[in-house]
């Protein structure tokens, strides 16, 4: 079989990244540069740190800092490891939690080197670990091999279990892997993509109990917080941009609502911790990343009723038992969104003039609480401008149908961000500490 080529790399090339000296190679001496100075260590701390907070680098930058050969980037790449406790983690819940915060980019021996790194941690961060370090460092370069195989777009038959573990025969330091544990990792593999990994996904932790492996699923340690529960009615009342949801489509709906980092997860079933995700309640999940709720005072078929419009313009209308909790929900999901969501990305460019809204990212601020609210308020001054210079040059009454329509979704979006920024403010100004 030809292995794809994320990593290329034979099995003689594997077994040379066992010998305990190649991977020292790799990782270097922290005593001196490359010029013949002294490592300056507080400049790497320094840096480390900005690339970890993403001060003034772009996630894409990141890679390319960590993994130059020589003393200086891998202290940094030390440095930069450090702020990852991979602390009882499997290898490949520790890789996920990595690449979820890292893009791996460059050239195969760039990539090689840190993911050199990403050993080292793993095993400073899993002391009773029964592997070495070389043989987590061959382990975690095939998954990645395996991992493209599996999940690519590479043309052919897909690596089977008994390739994977015949690839892998004599790298254990000399020995073979435990079998047990290269079949529960290429099952993992098989169903999950590395990348594409969602939080609430259960995987098969394996434990080591006396140089044994033994398996039992357990929750990834990358668990956003809980901040509310409770049954609400659910009715659809536009899709997508504001499109009117079908009438057959519009009925309501009584979910356990659970309210979790920015997801609200509507199930059929009432919250349990250990309970896992079914497909239907990931179908049914609203991200409320720059979202708004607000009562929804125009309607009066049904008492305590809200709205919640999303960041992709849907339109959801809830009931809660009653006007306290309403109000609760309310509060809280506009806290959350107002805390977590991340600044806006300008929006496409194309061709024709035409209206576009910025990008809304779907994953958190990594601001602190206080640059948060600067970043709000910022926003709401810059959108106020823009709303009042709008307002001060309506469209003649000869223009097309065309720039009418234009005008009136700028407006619409100008006037439903001034609302949110108004709330936010309000929010973090005298809530920030409502739950």
């Amino acid at each position: 079989m030809v292995l794809p080529s994320l990593f290329l790399f034979s099995s003689f090339t594997i077994l040379k990244w066992c010998n305990g000296s190649e991977l020292s190679e790799r990782l270097g001496s922290n005593d001196t540069l490359s010029n013949g100075n002294r490592a300056n260590l507080d400049a790497a701390k320094r840096l480390a740190k900005r690339l970890f907070n993403l001060d003034g680098f772009r996630k894409c930058d990141v890679a390319r800092h960590l993994s130059k050969n020589n003393d200086f980037s891998r202290l940094v790449a030390e440095e930069y490891l450090r702020y990852f406790n991979f602390t009882e983690m499997t290898l490949d819940q520790a890789l996920r939690a990595f690449l979820l915060e890292f893009a791996l980019t460059g050239e195969t021996q760039e990539r090689e080197r840190i993911l050199a790194h990403f050993s080292h941690q793993y095993v400073q961060c899993n002391s009773s670990l029964a592997l070495s370090e070389d043989s987590v460092h061959t382990l975690t370069c095939a998954l990645m091999l395996l991992n493209t195989d599996l999940h690519g777009h590479n043309v052919g038959k897909r690596m089977s279990c008994t390739q994977f573990i015949g690839n892998l025969e004599g790298l254990n330091s000399g020995h073979d892997f435990p079998k047990e544990l290269l079949k529960v990792m290429y099952c993992v593999f098989h169903k999950y993509s590395l990348i594409k990994q969602h939080f609430e996904t259960l995987f098969f932790a394996l434990f080591i109990t006396d140089g044994k492996f033994s398996t039992e699923k357990k929750r990834m340690s990358i668990d956003p917080m809980l901040y509310k529960t409770g049954f609400l009615v659910r009715k659809v009342h536009a899709d997508c941009d504001g499109k009117r949801t079908p009438r057959g489509k519009r009925g309501w709906k009584t979910f356990y609502a659970v309210l979790k980092g920015l997801i609200l997860y509507l199930q059929k079933g009432e919250y349990r911790p250990d309970k896992q995700l079914s497909h239907e309640d990931l179908k049914n999940a609203v991200s409320i990343h720059h979202s708004l709720a607000i009562r929804a005072t125009d309607y009066s078929k049904r008492p305590n009723v809200f709205y919640l419009r999303t960041a992709d313009w849907r339109v959801y209308l809830f009931q809660a038992p009653n006007a306290e909790q309403m109000q609760s929900w309310i509060t809280r999901i506009n806290t959350v969104a107002a805390m977590f969501s991340a600044p806006p990305l300008p929006a496409a460019i194309g061709s024709q003039k035409k209206f576009s809204r910025p990008l809304l990212p779907s994953s958190a601020s990594k601001l602190s609480q206080e640059e948060q609210a600067q970043a709000h308020e910022s926003r709401f001054r810059s959108i106020s401008t823009e709303l009042v210079q709008l307002h001060s040059y309506p469209p003649d009454r000869k223009v097309k149908g065309r720039e009418l329509e234009e005008y009136r979704l700028r407006e619409e979006y100008l006037e439903f961000e001034v609302n949110i920024h108004t709330m936010v403010q309000e929010r973090l100004v005298k809530n920030f500490k409502c739950f």
